[in-house]
């Protein structure tokens, strides 16, 4: 394994990160004062140790590190794209990963913060009078995924902004300011004649205190954005992003340790069910978690043909012909 990989695909916590070099002049960063990494490990655990990934993806992974830039990941469902980014928090230590799913209704606002006005007047007018200048705004005010993720921590976090393709078609380059800055405004304290704030993160219930209005990262998120491929993205967009592509296990040999790996002993025996889902691939599109759906309900149902069942759990993903 080269000496400069610090995420080296082990699935085995150790302290790589300390080895990060100090960024490049054009990216670097001044938030603070430097934040600790929160408690807890980076979520979904199984998908995490069980992840096997290419050495593209940790080279990728690698590069996206000591570049300080977005990491866009594409390939097909089913082959690891968002547990790829819970698979180097846990390997690295980087703390929770903080999960930004996206819709075509999403906008940048929603990733930074959110401010609730309707609940600080209501509060306000329980206390028989108007929101006052020197009331406690930061109670109304929370920071959203991308948000926690530019505060100024002295490590970087893991932000997965999960299907970036299903996105209104200006967010992308939306995101390019963000960026590039790495920092951003929070204009309802930025108003007020103090602007310092205790405000809630996307943390589970943590708070922080963000001074001036603004918040600056200190370390450069992680940035994971997944993609299915629905559509492209601006070149400008992509300048600016490490990519790699994802593809699903060719192999038998692969597809059995990926088993294995996932299901232990109940994966013995089902050599058969992977024969058939490669077969069943070669006329349309699967997933890889549909052949592990598939191993473990037969392993548990006493069905007369386990291929058959197999077959029902495993539809294509898209049309084949004469099937499904």
């Amino acid at each position: 394994m080269p000496d400069w990989l610090l995420y080296t695909g082990s699935r085995v916590p150790h302290d790589g990160i300390e080895r990060l070099p100090e960024p490049p002049p054009w990216r670097e960063f001044g938030g603070g004062p430097p934040l600790p990494t929160p408690p807890g490990d980076a979520g979904n655990l199984h998908q995490a140790t069980t992840y096997r990934p290419s050495d593209d993806a940790v080279q990728q992974v690698n590069a996206a590190l000591y570049l300080r830039r977005p990491l866009l990941v594409t390939g097909p469902p089913g082959t690891g794209k968002s547990t790829l980014a819970y698979a180097v928090a846990h390997e690295l230590g980087l703390g929770p990963v903080l999960h930004w799913p996206i819709t075509s209704r999403i906008t940048l606002r929603d990733g930074l913060y959110q401010y609730d006005p309707l609940t600080r007047l209501y509060a306000a007018s329980r206390s028989d009078g108007a929101a006052a200048e020197g009331d406690d705004i930061g109670r109304y005010i929370r920071l959203g995924p991308l948000g926690t993720a530019l505060l100024p921590f002295a490590r970087p976090r893991v932000l997965l902004i999960d299907e970036i393709d299903k996105s209104d078609i200006d967010l992308p380059n939306d995101l390019l300011t963000i960026f590039e800055k790495g920092e951003y405004e929070i204009p309802e304290l930025t108003r007020r004649a103090e602007p310092d704030a205790e405000v809630m993160t996307a943390d589970g219930g943590r708070s922080v205190t963000v001074r001036g209005g603004t918040v600056g990262c200190r370390a450069f998120p992680l940035v994971v954005m997944t993609s299915n491929g629905e559509r492209e993205f601006p070149p400008a967009f992509l300048r600016r992003c490490v990519t790699v592509e994802l593809r699903q296990p060719a192999g038998e040999d692969e597809l059995a340790a990926i088993v294995r790996e996932h299901l232990g002993p109940l994966a013995d025996r089902s050599d058969d069910l992977v024969r058939r889902f490669l077969e069943r691939a070669r006329a349309g599109s699967l997933a890889t978690d549909q052949l592990l759906n598939a191993v473990y309900l037969c392993r548990h149902a006493d069905a007369a043909d386990r291929l058959d069942l197999a077959d029902r759990i495993m539809p294509y993903l898209t049309g084949a012909a004469d099937d499904d």
